[in-house]
């Protein structure tokens, strides 16, 4: 058994002895002063903190995104680039086959009015009411108005009409040269 009270001990030493766990058994029959009183102080420091961290990072962040984004745009530039190196070599392609072709058809209608000027009007305006109308009107067309005219004459006259209509919106000035 423990003594806590010696004969031989003064009043001053006896509450000194008992002011300690007096003072803890106070302390701790009020548990919700000290943790209220602290509770507030450390949310404070802790919105401070967050908003502290969040002020540090912010522009490292924003670093970051402008980084990726300029990535990002970096690879859409190299893909349209891309594309559009693609697209000159195919237009180059396409503009190259379009010459030949022309040139090839310059020649056939070169070649095909040397063949009509050689032959009789009746016998030109039978082939040339069965083709296409502006294939027979550019021949009309390269043919001297002589022949072109005893040709037309030998056509059925709804086909020389036509042909005639075309050869005539050809020759107009006020007709747009865009197609469409």
């Amino acid at each position: 058994m423990i003594k806590i009270i010696n004969p031989d001990m003064t009043v001053l030493q006896l509450l000194r002895r008992l002011a300690l766990p007096a003072a803890g058994l106070v302390l701790l029959s009020i548990p919700g002063a000290f943790a209220q009183e602290h509770a507030p102080a450390g949310d404070i420091t802790s919105q401070d903190e967050i908003k502290q961290f969040c002020t540090n990072i912010a522009e490292p962040a924003r670093d970051q995104r402008y980084l990726l984004q300029k990535q990002e745009l970096e690879k859409l530039r190299a893909d349209i680039d891309a594309r559009m190196a693609e697209m000159d070599k195919r237009k180059a392609e396409y503009q190259d086959w379009l010459k030949r072709r022309d040139d090839f058809l310059k020649q056939a209608e070169a070649g095909l009015t040397e063949i009509y000027k050689k032959m009789k009007p009746d016998a030109a305006a039978l082939q040339l009411q069965d083709m296409k109308i502006e294939v027979a009107s550019a021949v009309i067309m390269r043919l001297g108005p002589r022949q072109s005219s005893l040709i037309l004459n030998e056509m059925d006259p709804q086909k020389a009409a036509a042909i005639a209509s075309v050869i005539a919106s050809a020759s107009d000035p006020n007709t747009s040269k865009d197609p469409s």
